[in-house]
Formats: C-alpha cells, sequence, structure tokens
C-alpha cells in the first residue's frame, strides 16, 4: 500500500495541542522517506501562523452538505518539510482561534468528515487508506461506508481509525445523526451509533473502519478491559481481531540535546554532567535559589485529572519538604493550576510553576531537571517520557500504558533501568518511589549517571513504529475485506 491520507484535527507546526499534533507532525514524513507517499489534511485554524497561511495556494473549491446545509469549501495546499499538506478553509467552522473547546465542535467536525471526502476527486488524489485520527475524524470511516458506498471513486478507499485517547468520543444528541451527519434512523442502533440514547463518533470510527489502532500494546489490552474501556469495551473486544497496538515514538533529530538550539549548553550522553549548567540557567530564569547540585523534579503535562494530580494534591507539601525543587509547565483544569500556583506563592524557593504551554521552556525543562514525574491514571503512550529520556531526565511513572512499555524501573540489585516507577495508583506508593530516587541521586551519582546514559541511549525513535505502520498497511490492501491481524 503506498498511498495513505492521514486525517487528523491537528498537526505540528500548524496546530498543536498535544501528542496527536506531534505525531501527525512526524510520522508521514518518515513514511514517506520509506518511499510511501503518505499527506495529511486538517482543519485551516484562524490562528495557525500567519507565514504558513500566506505560502497556501487553493487548489479547489467545493459545495459540502451538512445534514439540510450546504456549505462552501475550499481546498488549500502547502508543502512542508517534505510532506503535503491540505488544508479545509472554511471561516465560519475553522476561521476562529484554537482547535477545540467551541460549543459546535460536533458540527464542526462533521462537516471536516464530510468535506474530507468530497475533496478527493477535486484534488486529482485518491489514496488506498485513509488513516483517521480520534473522534474528530471517526466519522470518515462511517460517511464512507454509508453516504459513499455506491460510487465507484470510493469503492477500493480502506480506513485505519487510530485512538489516541478513549475518553474523548465526540458524544452527542441523536438528533445530530440527521442534523450534522444526514444519516437515517437505522443507524442508531446499539450494532452502529447508537450510544447510551445519544450518537457517539468514536464508536463509529470503531465499528466502520477496516482496521483499529492505538498508541500502545498495552493500552490496546488496557482498553477491553471495563475500567480503561470508557464504555466501549464490549465493541473494542468484538473487535479484538482488527486491533493492534503501536508505540509511537519520537523525533530523534529534533530532541537532540547534543543540537539543540533552544539550550543554554548542549549535551550529549558523554558529557551528561553538563544538564548542571542548564539547571543553573533554568534556576536563574524562573526567579528560584541557583543551586546546581539540588535535584530537580519536573512536570510537563496537561493538568488533567487522568495525570495523576490528584496523587500529586495528595502529597505535593511532603514532597516540598525533600531536598528537591520542582517545576511545572502546562495548562488545564483550573483546581491544579490554583493548587500549584498557591504552592509556589508560598514556597517560591522551592517549586516554580509557569501555566500554558512554552515549546522552548519545555525543552529547556527536560534539559535541566533530573527527573520528570508522569503518575498517569492511565497514559496511551506518553511522549513525554520518551523526550525527557533523550535529554538524561529520569522519568518517574506510574505502570500504565506506554509508560510501562518505555520506563525500565531501575534493579538495585542488577544496576539496570532508565527511570523509575510504581505500580498502585497511591500517593504515597509514588512518593515512596521519588524519595528512593532522590536518595540514589544524592548518595551514587556513579548509579545515577549509568541510568541516565540508559535513558539517552535508549531507541524511541520512529523507526520502529514506522515499520510497523507500513506492515500494517500491507495487510489492508483493498483487494480484501476488513483486516484479521
Amino acid at each position: 500500500m503506498k498511498t495513505v491520507l492521514f486525517a487528523a484535527a491537528e498537526a505540528a507546526p500548524f496546530a498543536k495541542t498535544g501528542g496527536l499534533g506531534e505525531v501527525i507532525g512526524s510520522l508521514p514524513r518518515e513514511l514517506r522517506q520509506q518511499g510511501v507517499d503518505a499527506r495529511v489534511i486538517l482543519p485551516r485554524y484562524g490562528d495557525i501562523a500567519e507565514g504558513f497561511q500566506q505560502d497556501m495556494q487553493a487548489v479547489a473549491e467545493l459545495k459540502v452538505q451538512v445534514g439540510w446545509r450546504n456549505q462552501s469549501c475550499k481546498i488549500t495546499y502547502l508543502e512542508f518539510d517534505g510532506v503535503p499538506f491540505y488544508f479545509v478553509d472554511n471561516d465560519y467552522y475553522f476561521g476562529r482561534s484554537g482547535v477545540y473547546g467551541h460549543n459546535d465542535d460536533g458540527e464542526r467536525f462533521s462537516f471536516f468528515c464530510r468535506s474530507v471526502l468530497e475533496a478527493l476527486p477535486k484534488i486529482n488524489f485518491k489514496p488506498e487508506l485513509i488513516h483517521c485520527y480520534d473522534w474528530h475524524t471517526a466519522m470518515i470511516c462511517a460517511l464512507l461506508r454509508t453516504h459513499y458506498q455506491s460510487n465507484s471513486f470510493y469503492a477500493r478507499i480502506r480506513t485505519l481509525f487510530t485512538i489516541h485517547n478513549l475518553k474523548y468520543q465526540g458524544v452527542f444528541a441523536k438528533e445530530r445523526l440527521q442534523d450534522w451527519l444526514g444519516l437515517d434512523w437505522e443507524y442508531f442502533t446499539p450494532d452502529s451509533l447508537e450510544f447510551y440514547g445519544q450518537v457517539n463518533y468514536m464508536k463509529g470510527g470503531l465499528i466502520y473502519s477496516d482496521a483499529i489502532s492505538t498508541v500502545s500494546p498495552t493500552y490496546a489490552g488496557e482498553i477491553q478491559q471495563a475500567f480503561f474501556g470508557e464504555n466501549l469495551e464490549g465493541v473494542l473486544q468484538q473487535r479484538s481481531s482488527d486491533l493492534i497496538g503501536i508505540t509511537h515514538g519520537i523525533d530523534d533529530k529534533s530532541y537532540n540535546p547534543a543540537s539543540d538550539t533552544v539550550l543554554p549548553v548542549n549535551y550529549d550522553y558523554h558529557t551528561w554532567q553538563k544538564k548542571r549548567q542548564n539547571k543553573e540557567k533554568l534556576q536563574e530564569e524562573l526567579g528560584m535559589t541557583v543551586a546546581g547540585e539540588q535535584l530537580m523534579v519536573a512536570m510537563v503535562t496537561r493538568m488533567d485529572g487522568h495525570k495523576g494530580l490528584d496523587l500529586v494534591a495528595c502529597v505535593l507539601y511532603e514532597l516540598l519538604t525533600l531536598d528537591v525543587q520542582v517545576v511545572i509547565l502546562g495548562t488545564g483544569e483550573k483546581q491544579y493550576e490554583h493548587m500549584f500556583q498557591i504552592a509556589a506563592w508560598l514556597y517560591p524557593d522551592k517549586i516554580a510553576v509557569r501555566i500554558g504551554f512554552d515549546e522552548v521552556l519545555a525543552r529547556r525543562i527536560y534539559s535541566a531537571a533530573d527527573l520528570l514525574l508522569m503518575p498517569s491514571l492511565y497514559e496511551p503512550c506518553g511522549l513525554s517520557q520518551m523526550i525527557a529520556m533523550r535529554y538524561g531526565c529520569l522519568p518517574v511513572v506510574r505502570e500504565t500504558g506506554g509508560l510501562k512499555e518505555i520506563v525500565i524501573p531501575y534493579n538495585q540489585y542488577t544496576g539496570e533501568g532508565n527511570g523509575f516507577s510504581f505500580t498502585n495508583y497511591n500517593a504515597h506508593d509514588m512518593l515512596f518511589t521519588i524519595r528512593q530516587a532522590v536518595e540514589l541521586y544524592q548518595q551514587d551519582q556513579e548509579t545515577w549517571g549509568k541510568l541516565v546514559v540508559n535513558a539517552m541511549t535508549a531507541d524511541n525513535s520512529l523507526d520502529d513504529t514506522v515499520s510497523r505502520y507500513i506492515e500494517l498497511y500491507q495487510h489492508l490492501a483493498p483487494e480484501g475485506g476488513r483486516l484479521w491481524i
């Protein structure tokens, strides 16, 4: 299979709110280097950088039916870093600021899904596979099998649906089935789009795609259980033969402390001790006491409950009694933002907090910190732990999802490991693990250095991810029906 269209709500550098944007910004480029004609389509948001906006060229105009509405749409084009990007351009739906969080997100992404399919004949690109990501593009799979099944142009196009986070599903009132999607009530059934009396877009991707992937093998198993399944575990169990977990990697050329231009001091695994200079620069920048010998704990995170922040809330002030400094970067739920801001006000020499997301500051934190704390309740894959390891910052994680696969916990008897982990979702188990790490840092720098080297030299690149996806694409050749892995 040589032609693949990635459909997603975000892609770096145009729009990025988290790991999804990171993946769509890097995976197609790596696939193209392996001979796959991978292209990307996403909305043209109003706050895409003006320099990109000016370079986009209009390549098609079309009318898109959204239920009873007939909306105008342009398709614009820009090649970036060797990858062709198409943008669905409609000011009413996407000319505003922000990717998500609008009251009409369901209608916006219904329009986007329909636009992707309508655009294909107009842009003279007929992919063998449309690779859809999360609920925002899930209805491409459903619409292809309903509205477009009798059109010969679309007959041999296959779909792969990737789950980045099962929690966010796109659930809307049942009336939207016709109002936004133009689908009859025959699709409002338990074996189709009906979900506890509402319409579920994510379920549409799970039911109508030819295959399903998610972002780690562990998470693929977890979401078939009730605790992680978000009320879709039954659907996932029924399609378990079509479900595969592929761990995503990171762009190790971009995330490279030896060449990263935003770092005050560059280093590699031979010279990892230079991290101390970056720590002192960061302490000065954040107004903290400059103490290069003191262990620094970092969190670069979305401030959401499933990130384990309730565990942090339970023991935050106990953590601050240790001989550590804490640096927090992120944004999200106000209760967690306020919690960290109050702690920083009370203990300005011990904790620094920056609300928001700053790519440059994030990289400087990774290069300065000694520990990255990721105590997630669940974590489908996680990229932060891989980036931290690349920069010699040892992750402290709960054993779930991709964290369990990537982080090898330190073994005090063999000296093996590239980080630290705990099993139970328990605040004091987490604090105990942090204390163990602090003690090792303070008492055995030789062993600590070995763990840092192990982390920095671990292969978390995209190479294996790309080969796994190419293998999966080959299984989805148009000659067959659904994939049976």
